[in-house]
């Protein structure tokens, strides 16, 4: 299908939507390049079946660029959008809920539906989340999920406190006394050019919600789904990938290990192995018309 004037006129509401929170919120030091947050469209006019691809946590559509030129050569229209929050600043992500991120991934829905009949969406670590979460909320908008690396239970020792953390931050804030709070903690980033190198602390408690509410729903998805998670996280605890699995309610599933311990996974040598799994459970239900 060809890019109808309604789809790129939705495509620059959502560059100028970037291009205004990253004016608004630049951070010497901190902002990356824009072209890292800049929300992007690949469009493929030999195929009517799309995919929504949607970054993680502190990341920017940048993270899921490889992933992205993956699908686009396998004949895919793919579109990622930029979670609020994200490809600015920090102190941007410290004022935003995951109900923003769902709002980003909506629009990047309506972006799709202008130029493909069909529409998988995929995710890696929070992105998985909230492709998820999407599916839950509109069981009849998606052919398939994909998620990648989903944050059922972090590992980390900061995040399994962010709750109290956030609640005192507040209590501080709201007593005058902002200097006790601890609002951020350091990033150990897999990709340092892309990622934020702080995460504010509220972030932490937003993807505990959200994996929250989808852990709940699980059993509602009954779509075809792929699974994959790394070995050695030492993020997100594997066990995420093996229990979101076994609650899902379609019998249309397939989950896999990935042998590696890092993080990020979609990015590099060893995404050719998260890709090879992405393309095989593709090909397995039909859901593209024609392979190149």
């Amino acid at each position: 299908m060809s890019v109808s004037a309604e789809c790129k006129r939705l495509v620059q509401q959502e560059s100028l939507l970037f291009e205004r929170d990253y004016k608004r919120h630049f951070l010497t030091g901190e902002t990356k390049p824009r072209h890292i947050g800049e929300p992007y469209l690949l469009h493929h006019e030999g195929t009517d079946c799309g995919v929504l691809l949607i970054h993680g946590l502190m990341a920017a559509p940048e993270e899921v660029r490889e992933w992205a030129d993956f699908l686009y050569s396998r004949g895919y229209t793919v579109y990622a959008p930029r979670l609020a929050g994200h490809g600015t600043s920090a102190a941007d992500l410290a004022q935003r809920n995951y109900h923003d991120w769902l709002n980003s991934v909506d629009c990047g829905h309506a972006i799709l539906r202008k130029c493909c009949k069909k529409i998988m969406i995929a995710g890696f670590s929070t992105g998985a989340g909230l492709a998820l979460q999407s599916v839950i909320r509109k069981p009849h908008d998606f052919e398939a999920v994909i998620a990648v690396s989903a944050p059922l239970k972090f590992k980390s020792f900061s995040s399994k406190f962010a709750e109290t953390l956030n609640v005192f931050n507040r209590f501080c804030n709201y007593s005058g006394v902002s200097n006790l709070t601890k609002e951020y903690v350091k990033n150990d980033a897999d990709n340092p050019h892309i990622n934020y190198l702080l995460c504010p602390v509220s972030a932490f408690v937003q993807v505990k919600k959200l994996m929250k509410e989808v852990r709940k729903s699980l059993s509602d998805i009954d779509i075809p789904a792929l699974v994959i998670q790394a070995t050695n996280d030492p993020k997100v605890a594997p066990q995420s990938g093996s229990t979101i699995f076994k609650l899902l309610g379609t019998d249309r599933k397939h989950f896999a290990w990935v042998d590696y311990n890092m993080h990020g996974i979609v990015r590099g040598k060893i995404a050719s192995d998260v890709f090879k799994e992405v393309e095989s459970f593709l090909k397995s239900y039909n859901l593209i018309n024609s392979w190149p």
